[in-house]
């Protein structure tokens, strides 16, 4: 059974940094592209960043350049997310996903979702 566990969020002023993972279990990890997106109330799922799965191809959205990176260990089967310079725009639920595809831009070339970790940045 294929299983996505992220942890890491919480609450968080303004300038500060949080680092999520996620746990994968039941798929070969060296084999997946992994993502990260995120969620805000009344908004759609939005793409954060992805890894490749030979790990030196990354790829972020443009308002996390510069202040988000996202990195992977394939022993442990664990991908990360280091967030930086936090804005209170960067309050969401953030997901953890698994892909083959390499449109991973898109949220629908995933196979596999974690639950979600809720990221909350104040003023």
């Amino acid at each position: 059974q294929v299983q996505l566990v992220e942890s890491g969020g919480g609450l968080v002023q303004a300038g500060g940094s949080l680092s999520l993972s996620c746990a994968a279990s039941g798929l070969t990890f060296s084999t997946y592209a992994m993502g990260w997106f995120r969620q805000a109330p009344g908004k759609e799922r939005e793409f954060v960043a992805a890894i490749h799965w030979y790990a030196s191809n990354t790829d972020y959205a443009d308002s996390m350049k510069g202040r988000f990176t996202i990195s992977r260990d394939n022993a442990k089967k664990m991908v990360y997310l280091q967030m930086n310079s936090l804005k209170p725009e960067d309050t969401a639920v953030y997901y953890c996903a698994a892909a083959r595809a390499v449109t991973l831009r898109v949220h629908g070339s995933y196979n596999y979702w974690g639950q979600g970790t809720q990221v909350t940045v104040s003023s």
